[in-house]
């Protein structure tokens, strides 16, 4: 069994915090819910209606534009489906699509590493939300992929989000996920709006600290915020698995 700490998570409030509340319950941990995400759709989707060919690559990076385009009715026809992890890649099956590329390594890079040998006079439409890693796009086309981009649904900050920022900074919380850069970001301006910035900070770093892969840990060491737990896998589950290893290590009787 593990000792019971606090943990917060920042993920959009919709299924994905409901799946992550019950993970960190299932641990022992005590979840404190703080969405820091709020997802809006653009209606977009990948290919470009003038042009005289479809992609015969399609990267999709999220299940969130998974369910986006299947709710419009999208189809990766003919097209290769490569998505950037499991979650994804279950999403995409889920719909009825047959996934044709899921990287070992679950991230951009993993991705462009996994596609460089096969990329090159193709075009591949990236289909993400409006904060993707400019690695995957310049990394394909560094492949020689003729890399098209389409913003199927834009991340913004949710009003009144933020409360974890005061329990940070007050030592109340003794863990926290953070499951991409930009969690990062909105968790600190959440605490720059209630004036704990400096105070925030410092409670993280009195605590433990997960990043669900590389970039979102640099982001945080950026901002001066020292990352203890980077998964192997980028997936929540690995992440807040870890997370509370780390803060209430297992012990036996």
């Amino acid at each position: 069994m593990t000792r019971d700490v606090r943990v917060a998570v920042f993920r959009p409030d919709d299924e994905r915090m409901a799946a992550a509340v019950e993970l960190l319950d299932s641990l022992g941990a005590t979840p404190v819910p703080d969405p820091m995400l709020a997802v809006e759709s653009t209606g977009a989707v990948p290919g470009d209606a003038d042009s005289r060919s479809d992609p015969a690559v399609v990267v999709l990076t999220s299940k969130t534009g998974v369910e986006l385009l299947a709710d419009v009715g999208w189809s990766p026809g003919d097209a290769t489906l490569a998505c950037i992890g499991p979650k994804t890649a279950a999403a995409a099956r889920d719909t009825g699509w047959t996934v044709d590329l899921v990287p070992e390594e679950y991230s951009s890079s993993g991705l462009v590493a996994a596609l460089d040998d096969d990329v090159g006079g193709k075009r591949v439409a990236v289909a993400r939300s409006d904060h993707g890693s400019d690695t995957l796009t310049d990394g394909l086309a560094d492949a020689g992929a003729e890399v098209t981009e389409t913003v199927l649904y834009r991340l913004d900050s949710p009003e009144g989000a933020g409360q974890s920022t005061v329990m940070a900074a007050g030592g109340e919380l003794d863990a926290v996920c953070f499951t991409s850069s930009l969690t990062v970001e909105n968790f600190l301006d959440a605490a720059d709006e209630r004036g704990v910035r400096e105070e925030a900070v410092g409670g993280l770093n009195r605590a433990i600290v997960g990043a669900i892969g590389e970039p979102t840990r640099a982001t945080a060491a950026d901002y001066g915020i020292r990352v203890d737990v980077v998964p192997e896998n980028a997936t929540f589950e690995a992440l807040a698995t870890a997370v509370v290893e780390e803060a209430a290590p297992t012990y036996h009787e």
